[in-house]
């Protein structure tokens, strides 16, 4: 019985991490739209513009990569947990290679918050993979 309230409770923290990482994405594909629409003019007063495409196209991307794996993990799809642990983990280097020029410590936070999904994410599949039916 203790089992299976740990379980219930690993649950409930995965689907609220999850949640986050959609939140999250739900940010960077606005902030990504946004750079997208603003006038060159007024965004190259903060960036050079060649910045502002990367940028945009960066968190485009990477908030429309992170909105599909969180639909996945939330509709427990079989393809989103491997699929998660791979672009997660792209993005964790990503992101320390970044840290390494920058010294950004949000980019270490990110990185962790982004370990504990995949950890959380490994346990879940392991116990979707034990209740499926063997043919």
């Amino acid at each position: 019985m203790a089992s299976t309230m740990q379980e219930k409770r690993i649950h409930q923290i995965f689907v609220v991490s999850v949640l986050a990482k959609g939140a999250h994405a739900l940010i960077e594909i606005a902030g990504g739209a946004t750079l997208y629409l603003v006038s060159s003019d007024l965004i190259t007063r903060w960036l050079p513009a060649t910045d502002q495409s990367f940028y945009a196209f960066y968190l485009l991307s990477h908030g429309l990569i992170k909105l599909v794996l969180v639909y996945g993990l939330l509709r427990q799809k079989l393809w989103a947990y491997p699929a998660s642990f791979a672009a997660f983990g792209g993005f964790i280097a990503y992101q320390l290679y970044r840290y390494s020029f920058t010294h950004d410590i949000s980019l270490i936070l990110l990185s962790i918050f982004d370990l504990f999904v995949i950890y959380l994410a490994v346990h879940e599949y392991r116990l979707l993979r034990k209740h499926l039916p063997t043919h």
